[in-house]
Protein backbone atom coordinates (compact mmCIF):
# COMPACT_ATOMS: atom_id res chain seq x y z
CA UNK A 1 0.00 0.00 0.00
CA UNK A 2 2.66 2.47 1.03
CA UNK A 3 6.44 2.05 1.34
CA UNK A 4 8.71 2.79 4.29
CA UNK A 5 10.56 5.32 2.15
CA UNK A 6 7.35 7.21 1.48
CA UNK A 7 6.36 7.09 5.14
CA UNK A 8 9.74 8.48 6.19
CA UNK A 9 9.57 11.22 3.56
CA UNK A 10 6.05 12.20 4.56
CA UNK A 11 6.88 12.38 8.25
CA UNK A 12 9.90 14.55 7.53
CA UNK A 13 7.77 16.79 5.32
CA UNK A 14 4.87 17.01 7.79
CA UNK A 15 7.05 17.62 10.86
CA UNK A 16 6.86 21.35 10.23
CA UNK A 17 3.92 21.55 7.84
CA UNK A 18 0.52 22.94 8.87
CA UNK A 19 -2.04 20.29 9.71
CA UNK A 20 -4.21 21.27 6.77
CA UNK A 21 -1.42 20.05 4.47
CA UNK A 22 -1.58 16.66 6.15
CA UNK A 23 -5.35 16.59 5.82
CA UNK A 24 -5.15 17.56 2.16
CA UNK A 25 -2.67 14.77 1.47
CA UNK A 26 -4.98 12.25 3.14
CA UNK A 27 -7.96 13.44 1.12
CA UNK A 28 -6.06 13.38 -2.17
CA UNK A 29 -4.79 9.90 -1.41
CA UNK A 30 -7.84 8.22 0.11
CA UNK A 31 -10.89 10.50 -0.25
CA UNK A 32 -13.85 8.96 1.61
CA UNK A 33 -11.86 5.79 2.32
CA UNK A 34 -10.34 7.99 5.04
CA UNK A 35 -12.37 9.03 8.08
CA UNK A 36 -11.84 11.09 11.19
CA UNK A 37 -12.41 9.22 14.43
CA UNK A 38 -13.05 11.45 17.42
CA UNK A 39 -14.08 11.25 21.07
CA UNK A 40 -14.61 15.04 21.00
CA UNK A 41 -11.37 15.91 22.75
CA UNK A 42 -9.90 19.28 21.81
CA UNK A 43 -7.55 18.05 19.08
CA UNK A 44 -10.33 16.21 17.28
CA UNK A 45 -12.48 19.34 17.26
CA UNK A 46 -9.67 21.37 15.71
CA UNK A 47 -9.03 18.68 13.10
CA UNK A 48 -12.69 18.60 12.06
CA UNK A 49 -12.76 22.39 11.84
CA UNK A 50 -9.61 22.49 9.71
CA UNK A 51 -11.15 19.91 7.39
CA UNK A 52 -14.33 21.93 7.02
CA UNK A 53 -12.72 25.30 6.33
CA UNK A 54 -10.36 23.74 3.76
CA UNK A 55 -13.19 21.90 1.97
CA UNK A 56 -11.99 18.42 2.81
CA UNK A 57 -15.24 16.49 3.41
CA UNK A 58 -14.00 13.58 5.47
CA UNK A 59 -16.65 11.43 7.11
CA UNK A 60 -16.48 11.65 10.90
CA UNK A 61 -17.33 8.93 13.41
CA UNK A 62 -17.27 8.45 17.16
CA UNK A 63 -17.44 5.41 19.44
CA UNK A 64 -20.58 5.51 21.56
CA UNK A 65 -19.90 3.01 24.33
CA UNK A 66 -23.24 3.50 26.07
CA UNK A 67 -21.26 4.79 29.06
CA UNK A 68 -20.55 8.33 27.92
CA UNK A 69 -21.14 11.36 30.10
CA UNK A 70 -24.45 13.10 29.29
CA UNK A 71 -22.37 16.18 28.46
CA UNK A 72 -20.50 14.21 25.79
CA UNK A 73 -23.70 12.99 24.14
CA UNK A 74 -25.11 16.50 24.15
CA UNK A 75 -21.88 17.86 22.66
CA UNK A 76 -22.26 15.55 19.67
CA UNK A 77 -25.56 17.22 18.79
CA UNK A 78 -24.07 20.69 19.22
CA UNK A 79 -21.12 19.83 16.99
CA UNK A 80 -23.37 18.42 14.26
CA UNK A 81 -25.24 21.73 14.24
CA UNK A 82 -22.04 23.79 14.36
CA UNK A 83 -20.29 21.90 11.55
CA UNK A 84 -23.44 21.19 9.54
CA UNK A 85 -22.71 17.49 9.30
CA UNK A 86 -23.72 14.10 10.65
CA UNK A 87 -21.27 12.37 12.99
CA UNK A 88 -21.71 8.61 12.82
CA UNK A 89 -22.01 6.78 16.14
CA UNK A 90 -20.29 3.40 16.15
CA UNK A 91 -21.86 1.28 18.88
CA UNK A 92 -21.02 -2.10 20.48
CA UNK A 93 -22.95 -5.19 19.43
CA UNK A 94 -24.32 -5.58 22.95
CA UNK A 95 -25.87 -3.07 25.30
CA UNK A 96 -24.51 -2.28 28.75
CA UNK A 97 -27.40 -4.31 30.20
CA UNK A 98 -26.61 -7.33 28.03
CA UNK A 99 -22.96 -7.06 29.03
CA UNK A 100 -23.96 -7.17 32.69
CA UNK A 101 -25.94 -10.38 32.04
CA UNK A 102 -22.94 -12.15 30.49
CA UNK A 103 -20.02 -10.55 32.36
CA UNK A 104 -21.58 -9.43 35.61
CA UNK A 105 -22.24 -5.88 36.83
CA UNK A 106 -19.72 -3.07 36.52
CA UNK A 107 -17.17 -4.98 34.46
CA UNK A 108 -15.05 -1.81 34.27
CA UNK A 109 -14.27 -2.16 37.98
CA UNK A 110 -13.00 -5.74 37.63
CA UNK A 111 -11.58 -5.99 34.13
CA UNK A 112 -11.39 -2.60 32.40
CA UNK A 113 -9.39 -4.09 29.52
CA UNK A 114 -12.20 -6.49 28.66
CA UNK A 115 -14.78 -3.74 29.02
CA UNK A 116 -12.83 -1.48 26.65
CA UNK A 117 -12.44 -4.34 24.19
CA UNK A 118 -16.18 -5.00 24.09
CA UNK A 119 -17.32 -1.40 24.03
CA UNK A 120 -14.52 0.30 22.06
CA UNK A 121 -12.03 -1.96 20.30
CA UNK A 122 -14.48 -4.33 18.60
CA UNK A 123 -16.74 -1.53 17.31
CA UNK A 124 -13.68 0.28 16.00
CA UNK A 125 -12.49 -2.86 14.23
CA UNK A 126 -15.86 -3.06 12.49
CA UNK A 127 -15.53 0.53 11.32
CA UNK A 128 -11.91 0.27 10.18
CA UNK A 129 -12.68 -2.85 8.15
CA UNK A 130 -14.27 -0.48 5.62
CA UNK A 131 -11.51 2.15 5.62
CA UNK A 132 -7.99 2.51 4.25
CA UNK A 133 -7.07 5.49 6.45
CA UNK A 134 -7.98 6.31 10.04
CA UNK A 135 -7.38 9.88 11.18
CA UNK A 136 -6.98 10.63 14.90
CA UNK A 137 -6.30 13.52 17.26
CA UNK A 138 -3.31 11.88 18.99
CA UNK A 139 -0.69 14.35 20.21
CA UNK A 140 2.84 13.71 21.43
CA UNK A 141 2.36 15.98 24.44
CA UNK A 142 -0.60 14.02 25.81
CA UNK A 143 1.29 11.29 27.66
CA UNK A 144 4.48 9.24 27.73
CA UNK A 145 2.82 6.46 25.74
CA UNK A 146 2.09 8.90 22.91
CA UNK A 147 5.37 10.83 22.93
CA UNK A 148 6.70 9.17 19.78
CA UNK A 149 3.54 9.35 17.66
CA UNK A 150 4.29 10.07 13.99
CA UNK A 151 2.04 12.02 11.67
CA UNK A 152 1.75 9.09 9.25
CA UNK A 153 1.91 5.49 10.46
CA UNK A 154 1.05 2.14 8.93
CA UNK A 155 -0.38 -0.77 10.90
CA UNK A 156 -1.25 -4.36 10.15
CA UNK A 157 -5.01 -4.42 10.62
CA UNK A 158 -5.56 -8.11 9.87
CA UNK A 159 -2.73 -10.53 10.58
CA UNK A 160 -4.45 -13.35 8.67
CA UNK A 161 -4.60 -11.44 5.39
CA UNK A 162 -1.81 -8.90 5.93
CA UNK A 163 -4.25 -6.08 5.29
CA UNK A 164 -2.79 -2.73 6.32
CA UNK A 165 -4.34 0.56 7.34
CA UNK A 166 -2.75 4.00 7.30
CA UNK A 167 -3.16 5.94 10.51
CA UNK A 168 -2.79 9.71 10.21
CA UNK A 169 -2.27 11.96 13.25
CA UNK A 170 -2.39 15.52 11.88
CA UNK A 171 -2.33 17.06 15.38
CA UNK A 172 0.75 15.15 16.58
CA UNK A 173 2.90 18.24 17.18
CA UNK A 174 0.23 20.56 18.55
CA UNK A 175 0.45 21.66 22.19
CA UNK A 176 -2.51 21.71 24.54
CA UNK A 177 -2.24 25.49 24.69
CA UNK A 178 -2.41 25.84 20.91
CA UNK A 179 -5.41 23.51 20.74
CA UNK A 180 -7.41 25.50 23.24
CA UNK A 181 -6.45 28.86 21.76
CA UNK A 182 -7.79 27.64 18.41
CA UNK A 183 -11.02 26.36 19.96
CA UNK A 184 -11.66 29.67 21.70
CA UNK A 185 -10.64 31.76 18.67
CA UNK A 186 -13.13 29.95 16.43
CA UNK A 187 -15.74 29.47 19.17
CA UNK A 188 -15.98 25.72 18.57
CA UNK A 189 -18.36 23.99 21.01
CA UNK A 190 -16.52 21.80 23.49
CA UNK A 191 -17.31 19.57 26.43
CA UNK A 192 -18.15 21.68 29.51
CA UNK A 193 -16.50 19.03 31.67
CA UNK A 194 -13.15 20.45 30.53
CA UNK A 195 -13.96 23.56 32.57
CA UNK A 196 -14.61 21.40 35.63
CA UNK A 197 -11.16 19.78 35.83
CA UNK A 198 -11.52 16.93 33.34
CA UNK A 199 -8.59 17.19 30.95
CA UNK A 200 -9.26 13.93 29.08
CA UNK A 201 -12.80 12.59 28.87
CA UNK A 202 -13.84 9.01 28.22
CA UNK A 203 -16.54 6.82 29.77
CA UNK A 204 -17.95 8.19 33.01
CA UNK A 205 -17.00 5.20 35.24
CA UNK A 206 -13.32 5.44 34.28
CA UNK A 207 -12.74 9.20 34.05
CA UNK A 208 -11.71 11.42 36.95
CA UNK A 209 -10.71 15.04 37.34
CA UNK A 210 -7.00 15.88 37.25
CA UNK A 211 -4.85 18.67 38.58
CA UNK A 212 -4.17 21.41 36.04
CA UNK A 213 -0.41 21.17 36.60
CA UNK A 214 -0.19 17.42 35.91
CA UNK A 215 2.04 16.80 32.92
CA UNK A 216 0.15 13.70 31.82
CA UNK A 217 -3.15 14.96 30.43
CA UNK A 218 -4.61 11.47 30.63
CA UNK A 219 -3.81 10.90 34.31
CA UNK A 220 -7.51 10.87 35.19
CA UNK A 221 -8.26 7.77 33.13
CA UNK A 222 -8.55 4.32 34.78
CA UNK A 223 -7.37 5.54 38.18
CA UNK A 224 -6.15 2.65 40.31
CA UNK A 225 -5.29 0.38 37.39
CA UNK A 226 -2.05 -0.22 35.52
CA UNK A 227 -3.82 0.96 32.39
CA UNK A 228 -3.09 4.03 30.28
CA UNK A 229 -4.83 3.27 26.96
CA UNK A 230 -8.29 1.93 26.18
CA UNK A 231 -6.88 -0.30 23.47
CA UNK A 232 -8.09 1.37 20.29
CA UNK A 233 -4.60 2.73 19.62
CA UNK A 234 -2.75 -0.44 20.60
CA UNK A 235 -4.67 -3.41 19.18
CA UNK A 236 -2.90 -3.32 15.80
CA UNK A 237 0.72 -4.22 15.07
CA UNK A 238 2.81 -1.37 13.72
CA UNK A 239 4.41 -2.42 10.47
CA UNK A 240 8.14 -1.78 10.49
CA UNK A 241 9.60 -4.06 7.82
CA UNK A 242 8.09 -2.72 4.62
CA UNK A 243 8.55 -4.31 1.24
CA UNK A 244 9.88 -1.50 -0.95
Amino acid sequence: MISKTEIDDLNEQFRRAPSEDVLRWAWNRFETRAAIGTSFQGAGLVMIHLSKIHDLPFPVFTLDTGLLFPETSELKKRLEDFFGMTIESQEPDISVEAQEETQGPELWKRDPDLCCTIRKVLPLQDKLSNLDCWMTGLRRQQSDTRSDVDVVEVYVFDESTGREIVKVNPMAYWTREAIWKYIHDYQIPYNPLHDQGYRSIGCWPCTKKTLANQIDERAGRWTGFQKVECGIHTFMSKKVDFQI
